[in-house]
């Protein structure tokens, strides 16, 4: 009895939160096994519960909604935003999609079909498959008639399409107003109007719709069929999403993990990197333990030896970031390498000497030996130069090898700046150990 009265106190408490805070909801649940949390959802109502289900990691809202009872599985996906319910379709088996995505009928299934035919990252997996157009041989009475009882929502700009919904066009809710409700709406429709094809990656559409200066961009497949629009606001969503997720990956972490989600996805997105790092830090590790000779007798170096290294490490990750926006604003090719190399080097190297007028100062108002100052301020130079040469190239790299050039190229940038910043420090102190004893 004592549980049942927790209970309902629990469902209350929980419901008011769903209401007043969905976002904070989301976060609560994620801290759940997936079994609680799909308790919890059989309990909220249907709405609450969907809307819950959306501000959820993909992965997380799956597992919950795995646990829920199956016939409360459809009501919830009827509930749900289009492109929420397609982010937990793409997560399940073939099989059980089809078995998901059945029990709604068609007028429900089919653009969520719509969606999934195209990879996430491109415009028709961004769209809006639920667009209201206008048939091309209507009268502007009808017209009107169809734009009063379209939902809010759908309504951008008014698409006219033949028989075959094939694009013709758009017409402007204005010109519809002013024009003789019997008059055709074929002379009122600017057929110059700008489309475009469903594969068209995301990075090409943000860049489409700021040169366009257009709320809405129509969807089209290869023989003008209006797949859809994108909305100006899901473009700014989209490209919000994968520039965090690129930073995560920058990291070597999880896109999917939330500051509440379970140790199991911790450990699971991050520990994989964390092994290659580990790695990594060996290598550095061995390139000083080459100089052990010489650290032994000048103990100052020791000390010294992190400055070198992140120093360089800032440096690098400056152009890193750079380097990762100019690829995806599409403004690096082929024909300005050359130029972005020179850059990057003479940058390093400018600001090398920079950097190193101070280090070196400071080395030797510290330790009063001119040859230690020479040679942190040499290697500084050098290091500087290769971090901003490795910011640059790992991206390109990683691009020409065919993966995402954000992947996990700090990893790879502090290994080059560890390595060549010890080698270059250590190897210089060897080279001038008469002017440093």
């Amino acid at each position: 009895m004592l549980q049942a009265a927790a209970m309902r106190a629990t469902d209350k408490l929980l419901c008011g939160l769903t209401e007043a805070n969905p976002d904070a909801a989301a976060r609560i649940l994620e801290a759940f096994a997936a079994e609680e949390a799909g308790r919890a959802f059989n309990r909220l109502n249907v709405g609450s519960a969907a809307m819950v289900l959306g501000r959820m990691t993909p992965e997380l809202a799956l597992a919950a909604i795995l646990q829920v009872k199956p016939e409360r599985r459809t009501p919830l996906l009827e509930h749900m935003v289009p492109h929420v319910a397609v982010r937990l379709l793409r997560l399940v088996e073939p099989d059980t999609r089809t078995a998901w995505l059945e029990p709604l009928g068609e007028k429900l299934a089919a653009p969520l079909r719509a969606l999934i035919a195209y990879p996430p990252d491109t415009a028709g997996g961004t769209m809006d498959p639920i667009v209201t157009t206008l048939p091309v041989d209507i009268k502007v009475g009808e017209a009107v008639s169809v734009l009063r009882k379209a939902p809010r929502s759908t309504v951008v700009y008014l698409y006219v399409v033949d028989r075959d919904q094939r694009l013709e066009g758009v017409v402007g809710i204005r010109d519809l107003l002013l024009a003789s409700p019997k008059d055709p709406i074929a002379p009122l429709v600017n057929r110059d109007v700008t489309s475009i094809p469903a594969e068209l990656d995301r990075d090409l559409l943000a860049e489409t719709m700021q040169r366009s200066k257009l709320l809405a961009l129509p969807v089209i497949d290869h023989e003008r069929h209006l797949l859809g629009v994108v909305r100006h606001d899901q473009v700014i969503r989209a490209v919000q999403t994968e520039a965090f997720e690129d930073m995560l990956r920058i990291v070597g972490a999880g896109v999917d993990e939330r500051a509440l989600s379970r140790v199991s996805v911790v450990i699971k997105r991050r520990l994989p990197w964390l092994y290659v790092n580990l790695f990594t830090a060996f290598i550095a590790a061995a390139v000083v333990g080459l100089f052990e000779g010489v650290i032994a007798q000048v103990t100052a170096l020791a000390v010294l030896l992190p400055i070198v290294a992140g120093q360089a490490g800032n440096s690098g990750a400056q152009t890193l970031a750079v380097v990762i926006r100019g690829l995806a604003l599409k403004e690096i090719s082929q024909s300005n390498l050359l130029r972005l190399m020179g850059k990057e080097i003479l940058g390093g190297f400018l600001n090398g000497i920079a950097i190193a007028a101070v280090t070196s100062g400071a080395v030797y108002l510290w330790d009063g030996r001119w040859g230690l100052a020479l040679v942190i301020g040499l290697s500084m130079i050098v290091n500087m130069v290769a971090a901003g040469l490795a910011g640059a190239i790992i991206p390109l790299i990683l691009v020409r090898l065919g993966r995402d050039p954000a992947q996990s190229s700090s990893i790879f940038l502090t290994t080059v700046t560890d390595v060549v910043g010890f080698a270059s420090f250590l190897g210089l102190a060897l080279l001038l150990a008469p002017l440093i004893h």
